[in-house]
């Protein structure tokens, strides 16, 4: 029983989105945070500009 075209579509449609929206997930993972940065540590306070 074949698969009809639409439904064809329909999946390799859905495909394209999900390895769109891992790649965008990974992206967003990946990329530096903007804004202050805070330390506390043993030589004391550092504050950053990014």
């Amino acid at each position: 029983m074949p698969i009809s075209r639409n439904i064809l579509f329909l999946i390799i449609g859905a495909l394209i989105v999900g390895v769109g929206v891992l790649g965008y997930n990974l992206y967003q993972t990946k990329k530096q945070p903007e804004g202050l940065q805070i330390n506390v540590g043993p030589n004391g306070l550092k504050i950053q500009n990014k």
